[in-house]
């Protein structure tokens, strides 16, 4: 089984791009739960939300590492947890960067915020383009400094498929990003 996530700031095609790499490739989708989350609990979260949340996204994708497809393609994961919990709250329960570490993930894609607008969709709060771009220098560093392995999605949005599917293409014949450049 191959474990591909989708990272970056919102409105830079992560869903969208998890919907095109499946419909190419097969494989299960992991959805963002914190969406599910908000659409459940009609309201914004708090601090106190950052742990169910965390817990939620991780049994989905155990659900789904469960299934063992050749292709496991999550949406998030918990970097977009942390990150969010800085950004709105100041802090982050530790054990989440336990828990992401101690998880095995093929590829990341980090998807950059040029070249695509901002769509407002309910749940989204990052219009500004500075506040994304810090969310993906932010994402950029953690999984650099973590040597994780990843590529930089960027362009417009056939560019953005177009990279992904090759990057995928390359993940399924078994090469991994060169981490010289791109981890």
């Amino acid at each position: 089984m191959k474990v591909l996530v989708l990272c970056g700031p919102e409105s830079s095609g992560k869903s969208w791009l998890s919907g095109e790499i499946q419909q190419h490739f097969g494989g299960v989708v992991v959805a963002e739960y914190v969406r599910h989350f908000i659409d459940q609990e009609c309201r914004d979260t708090c601090y106190a939300d950052i742990g169910p949340i965390a817990r939620g996204q991780l049994a989905w994708e155990d659900q789904a590492r469960q299934q063992a497809p050749e292709l496991l393609i999550l949406d998030t994961h918990l970097l977009s947890n942390m990150l969010w919990s800085h950004a709105l709250f100041q802090g982050c329960p530790a054990w989440l960067e336990q828990a992401l570490l101690a998880r095995h993930y093929d590829l990341h894609l980090l998807l950059s915020p040029q070249g695509v607008g901002w769509v407002a969709d309910g749940q989204r709060s990052q219009p500004d383009l500075r506040d994304r771009q810090a969310f993906f220098d932010d994402s950029l560093n953690w999984l650099q400094k973590h040597r994780q392995p990843l590529q930089i999605i960027d362009g417009d949005w056939p560019a953005r498929s177009a990279a992904a599917l090759s990057a995928v293409q390359r993940l399924l014949d078994g090469k991994q990003p060169d981490c010289a450049t791109e981890c």
